[in-house]
């Protein structure tokens, strides 16, 4: 649940996992994946929660991109 969903504020990371959702539903998966995987380097070892939702959206975009649709034929 976003700190939005509360009340509260967004956070930057709120707004940085909107921009990559909305970067791929334009088309650019392996972009948004490419940041998404930055975002989830910067958190390692500093933000834990942080950490798992890039690395969530980073997952569900992975199957999207286009180097894993020709792996899988």
């Amino acid at each position: 649940m976003s700190d939005a969903a509360v009340g509260q504020p967004e956070s930057l990371d709120d707004i940085l996992l909107a921009s990559l959702a909305a970067l791929a539903a334009a088309g650019e998966v392996e972009e948004a994946c490419r940041l998404a995987g930055r975002a989830c380097a910067f958190h390692r070892n500093r933000d834990i929660p942080a950490w798992n939702r890039f690395n969530g959206l980073l997952h569900r975009l992975a199957s999207k991109a286009v180097g894993a649709r020709l792996a899988e034929n």
